[in-house]
């Protein structure tokens, strides 16, 4: 099975500059349990730089091994608020470990000049549940605030999430117009 493993660039993220092709990434939006988390920061879209889009957070690695069952799990830079609703939460016995989150990666086509989603979910949110790693969840904040983007404060928000019992899709291209679907998920007969 195919591996999809993106390391994309936060201060592209942050400060997008047409000039530099490099992966870039949004978690669009984020929930766990029933905590909404805000879709806080103001960045460009890559595929139209003159627009800007409000995202949960900006994605410095995302990673999924392929499979069906196997766990999307990103690293993301989110803001201030966030990082205190997040460290609120890991300090919780969380009895609802769903989570809700759907993300954008983008990367550029050379041969057509303009960035592309290269690893996403097409606008849909995706369901699924923390992951556990040795009996412990598979979520963690950084305290302390992340210095490759100083302004606006930003901090390193880390999650691992196997999929619910649902059949979901995510897609995924090498260039503009080389697409492709695949299965995320299987789904549980009642």
């Amino acid at each position: 099975m195919a591996e999809s493993n993106y390391s994309c660039s936060v201060s592209q993220g942050f400060n997008f500059q047409k000039d530099q092709q490099v992966l870039v990434g949004h978690i669009v939006s984020c929930k766990v349990g029933n905590d909404q988390f805000d879709a806080d920061l103001n960045v460009s879209d890559p595929e139209n730089a003159s627009n800007l889009v409000k995202v949960f957070g900006i994605v410095s690695s995302i990673y999924w091994a392929g499979g069906y069952a196997d766990p999307v799990q990103f690293s993301c830079q989110v803001s201030n608020f966030n990082k205190t609703k997040i460290a609120t939460l890991t300090h919780k016995s969380l009895a609802n470990t769903e989570v809700l989150f759907d993300f954008n990666i983008y990367d550029y086509d050379p041969k057509e000049k303009r960035y592309y989603k290269c690893f996403h979910t097409n606008d849909t949110k995706l369901k699924g549940l923390i992951l556990k790693s040795g009996g412990e969840l598979a979520m963690s904040i950084d305290m302390d605030q992340s210095m490759e983007v100083v302004s606006p404060k930003n901090f390193a928000f880390n999650l691992g999430v196997m999929p619910q019992d649902v059949d979901m899709q995510i897609h995924l291209a090498v260039s503009v117009f080389d697409k492709f679907v695949k299965k995320w998920g299987v789904e549980v007969a009642k």
